[in-house]
């Protein structure tokens, strides 16, 4: 799935002079199709906001965006719905239910959409054994390690087969080892169910380790783009060259 984004603006009421604060502005970016692409920025730069728009969890104030050509930013109702429901999501804190244990966090997207309980059973032990933790399927949340949250987390993510997974900041809670593991993991199902990712992020060394496009957010701007070792090598912005210098 590949996406596109065209002059997206997005304006919050703030505690600015003006009393208005623009996150995104007049922001273009392509993400090919079965890629893992990066988007860095600093605290603030506005990365979250623009991820909050590309995957439809947020309205544009005005600008376009589509998935394999088709605009996506206009749909509603069901159909905004059910294209969310090919969207994984992935946060920092893991979002999970501590009253439920592994298999039942991971079964629950699938419980929404009415999946018969068996057919659920088979697909949250599938899932638990791709992320590595099929022997943990009936272990509580809090009895897990932050890596197996995250492992946990990753699975639902993918229990509706997404053709798009967004990973926020999903390693920025974990240890440097952990984040090695997690980031192979996620290389490692990309390929194997042909994703395209997009990973938030303020660490280059993420971005170093599991991209192979990225692009750098500034104040609500796309300020540099492109493919990671011309970035690396080439950079053009003072962020980027300031990302790159505290690697």
């Amino acid at each position: 799935m590949d996406i596109e984004i065209r002059n997206l603006e997005k304006a919050y009421m703030g505690g600015t002079i003006s009393g208005v604060v623009h996150a995104v502005k007049k922001a273009s970016l392509k993400i090919p199709s079965n890629t893992i692409f990066g988007i860095i920025g600093k605290s603030g730069a506005g990365k979250s906001t623009l991820v909050r728009l590309i995957s439809l969890l947020e309205k544009p104030d005005s600008g376009e965006i589509l998935y394999n050509g088709e605009r996506v930013d206009s749909l509603n109702g069901k159909d905004l719905i059910a294209r969310r429901r090919r969207i994984g999501m992935i946060f920092q804190n893991f979002n999970l239910f501590s009253s439920r244990n592994a298999e039942q966090n991971v079964a629950y997207p699938l419980e929404i959409i009415g999946m018969p309980k068996k057919e659920i059973e088979k697909r949250t032990k599938e899932l638990l054994e791709l992320v590595g933790l099929g022997d943990r399927a009936k272990s509580p949340i809090s009895k897990l390690s932050g890596g197996q949250k995250q492992r946990v987390a990753i699975a639902r993510a993918l229990a509706n087969n997404p053709d798009i997974l967004f990973c926020d900041e999903a390693t920025s809670a974990l240890d440097p080892q952990t984040t090695i593991s997690i980031l192979k993991l996620i290389k490692e199902i990309q390929k194997k169910m042909n994703l395209t990712v997009v990973m938030i992020t303020h660490q280059m060394e993420v971005v170093k380790e599991a991209c192979t496009h990225v692009a750098v957010v500034n104040d609500g701007e796309i300020v540099e783009q492109g493919l990671i070792e011309d970035i690396f090598f080439k950079p053009k912005h003072y962020v980027t060259k300031d990302f790159i210098k505290h690697l």
